[in-house]
């Protein structure tokens, strides 16, 4: 990927892209509040980020150079750790725009500056893929409007258009604190709370589109030789597109969410890709005898739905998470198949 040449922007208003046949234009859209996510009190030990001197301290000596350390340069709250997002993000956008040839926006519901940006034409108008990262903990009370929720099957109206929901996790749903604390042992990453509850957003909108699916736990992936993740379990004959051409892995996070269907039909939805567990480390999901969780979920068009709902967790479209040729061979079948 070429490097950047112009310098960084910020507080401006979207250029809108014009359609070019073969360059799809794909928009991302961060489910939170970043007000009342970097806002959050670091005293509170659930349903946070993590602040930046939490992050050094755990990854140390990662994140040692000035410019993560230094306090003059980079900040040392809930709102650097956010940051470390934006940083992640940008190989993903700039490997879509060298794809497609457009620019990739991200849009928060709510940004730095406190303004506030529904799904609605301004966002969609000039988007034929849109990614909506499901990162809002659910004690910021993101709701999705009927507003939005119409614009968004208008805009699945549309000939050739997807939609990729990416819910993150739902760590510590249950009111045990012994099944609590298990599932945050499985996992294993000390900057993740007992309870870290994401996503009421998307919930939101998987519900008004009529997605039969739900985000549940946080669940660690098996791993093999050098700890890269494991290979997928695929169902080829399912993939009537080929969304998985090429590709045999995603990349390692320590807790995935597991996509529950919650249909008995099997022609509302297709669960593509399943990620083996790591089995080593007991949780509540394997005790109940499962070694696999949902990871790849594909609605294709029926009805007046003439767009692709896709499910696939914003983690993947991190580079904070490492990345492959398989990998990328995904971010490239979403954008262009």
């Amino acid at each position: 990927m070429s490097e950047a040449r112009t310098a960084r922007t910020y507080n401006q208003r979207h250029v809108p892209r014009k359609y070019t046949p073969g360059g799809r234009r794909v928009s991302v859209y961060v489910s939170w509040s970043y007000p009342a996510e970097a806002g959050r009190y670091a005293t509170e030990l659930d349903n946070r980020f993590s602040t930046m001197t939490e992050v050094r301290r755990v990854a140390w000596p990662t994140y040692e150079e000035p410019q993560w350390s230094d306090p003059y340069r980079f900040q040392q709250g809930i709102a650097g750790s956010l940051e470390l997002f934006f940083w992640a993000w940008v190989p993903f956008q700039d490997f879509v725009e060298e794809v497609t040839g457009h620019p990739v926006p991200v849009y928060q519901r709510i940004d730095q500056a406190g303004f506030h940006t529904p799904l609605d034409e301004r966002v969609l108008a000039d988007t034929d893929v849109l990614f909506v990262f499901g990162l809002d903990h659910m004690v910021t009370e993101q709701e999705a409007q009927p507003g939005e929720i119409e614009a968004l099957r208008e805009f699945l109206g549309r000939e050739d258009v997807r939609l990729v929901l990416g819910p993150h996790h739902d760590v510590g749903a249950s009111d045990d604190m012994k099944e609590r604390d298990m599932e945050y042992r499985h996992h294993g990453d000390p900057l993740v709370p007992r309870q870290q509850r994401f996503a009421t957003y998307v919930r939101d909108l998987m519900k008004g589109l009529g997605v039969p699916v739900m985000n549940r736990y946080g669940l660690r992936p098996a791993t093999g030789q050098g700890n890269q993740i494991a290979p997928l379990s695929t169902v080829g004959d399912l993939d009537g597109k080929g969304w998985l051409s090429g590709v045999t892995n995603f990349n390692f996070h320590m807790h995935l969410p597991h996509y529950e269907v919650t249909t008995d039909r099997p022609d509302r939805i297709r669960v593509l890709a399943r990620q083996p567990i790591d089995m080593s480390r007991p949780h509540p999901f394997t005790e109940a005898g499962n070694t696999e969780f949902n990871m790849f979920l594909w609605m294709p068009p029926g009805g007046d739905r003439a767009g692709d709902v896709l499910l696939a967790d914003s983690t993947i479209f991190s580079s904070l998470f490492g990345g492959d040729d398989s990998l990328r061979n995904f971010w490239r079948n979403l954008v262009s198949t």
